[in-house]
């Protein structure tokens, strides 16, 4: 398509997480006008990939079982083939497991632009995979980062700095969930309209930290008997950790406190019926559950992780509180239940913070100009070294 720049973006695949929404709003947001877009996968799987295949992007499928299997290999000469086949300008991968397969295979297929996604802190890989992708990514023309936290920790680990940059995720805003939704989403789970609830939506996960919570909930029933957590999310598996944190809440003798809500669709919605959300995760990027429940005008409690401080206002928005601390998880939520002013302050705040700083079209426009800005550059260069080559 002349005149288009075109960006192939891989993924692992398309399950509910923070990443992949990110992604396919950005796809859903970039100017059409500008970019011939490609999509690839490692597997094509995914509540996410009826909205991929609905937008009739061209979506490619690079199945493996192991980053180091020699049957790897032919599927990184297939994606190096399609990239030079359909003239790919910029390969785009998110991700350890995408960065680790096409970065190196874009560079076999003398791509003219690579670029790595890392959008957390590391605490999901070994030592060996973080030095693997640091190796990886010298093979990438820049680093997108969604957090200064995330820059500052690919800098401390030994990444070129110069190489990095920030753009901070988006999100979209929904309209407002109608009037009696609240009283709906309460009936439908048996709350109480006048009952406090403390709600969670995340992926369940151990380093999501909800234990901590569970952890401090008989503290918060001790002053307000009446509250009910909220959690909204599964494992993407087979709930198994799901069924982990059910026999910690049967433990802690509050299990008929607690409603797991499993999967769902309508966030939004369950926000409304929410009083206070809490992320108390042990690592961050960039939290979109985060930003949810802020634009929700929820009042927030997270921890003082990764990208967290720079969402959250400490004291107007929101309350950040230590890593795996159900102390202080307990005092900043029964301070908000005792004070339903405050709260609703924070979440007027929270709102208005992430309304102004937050927006996908921000996020979508400051991301075009990354790429227009690399081929940009990438001609320069090539003009250059030609203008070097004829003298």
């Amino acid at each position: 398509m002349p005149g288009k720049i075109r960006l192939l973006t891989f993924l692992s695949n398309f399950n509910i997480g923070g990443t992949e929404k990110q992604v396919l709003y950005l796809l859903q947001n970039l100017d059409p006008e500008r970019f011939d877009l490609h999509v690839a996968c490692l597997r094509r799987y995914g509540p996410l990939l009826n909205l991929v295949e609905a937008s009739g992007l061209p979506l490619s499928e690079y199945r493996i079982e192991s980053l180091w299997k020699y049957t790897t290999i032919r599927q990184q000469l297939r994606f190096a083939h399609y990239i030079r086949r359909h003239r790919i300008d910029i390969v785009h991968s998110y991700g350890f497991y995408t960065n680790m397969f096409a970065l190196f295979a874009a560079r076999l297929a003398a791509a003219p632009l690579i670029v790595a996604s890392i959008r957390d802190t590391g605490a999901y890989l070994t030592e060996m995979q973080r030095r693997a992708q640091r190796v990886a990514c010298l093979m990438a023309d820049r680093i997108l980062v969604n957090a200064d936290a995330v820059k500052k920790w690919l800098v401390d680990t030994g990444y070129c700095e110069d190489k990095i940059t920030v753009i901070r995720n988006g999100i979209v805003f929904s309209n407002p969930p109608a009037p009696n939704i609240r009283n709906a989403v309460r009936r439908e789970f048996g709350i109480p309209l006048d009952t406090p609830v403390v709600g969670v939506h995340s992926r369940l996960s151990p380093v999501k930290g909800i234990n901590y919570l569970l952890l401090a909930a008989p503290e918060i029933l001790a002053q307000f008997p009446e509250t009910t957590f909220l959690i909204i999310g599964d494992d993407g598996l087979h709930n198994t950790y799901k069924q982990v944190l059910e026999n910690q809440a049967s433990l802690l003798g509050i299990r008929d406190r607690v409603i797991f809500t499993g999967f769902r669709l309508d966030v939004p919605a369950l926000l409304s019926a929410v009083d206070i959300s809490v992320m108390p995760s042990l690592t961050e990027g960039l939290s979109n559950s985060l930003l949810e429940s802020m634009a929700a005008s929820r009042a927030v409690v997270a921890t003082r992780v990764g990208g967290n401080p720079e969402i959250v206002d400490e004291g107007r928005s929101g309350f950040l509180i230590p890593p795996k601390d159900p102390v202080a998880i307990a005092q900043a939520i029964c301070r908000l239940i005792a004070d339903p002013n405050l709260a609703k302050s924070f979440g007027r705040a929270g709102k208005e913070r992430v309304l102004s700083r937050f927006s996908m079209t921000r996020s979508a426009q400051e991301t075009e100009r990354f790429y227009l800005d690399l081929v940009e550059r990438a001609k320069l260069i090539r003009s250059r070294m030609r203008r070097e080559k004829v003298a």
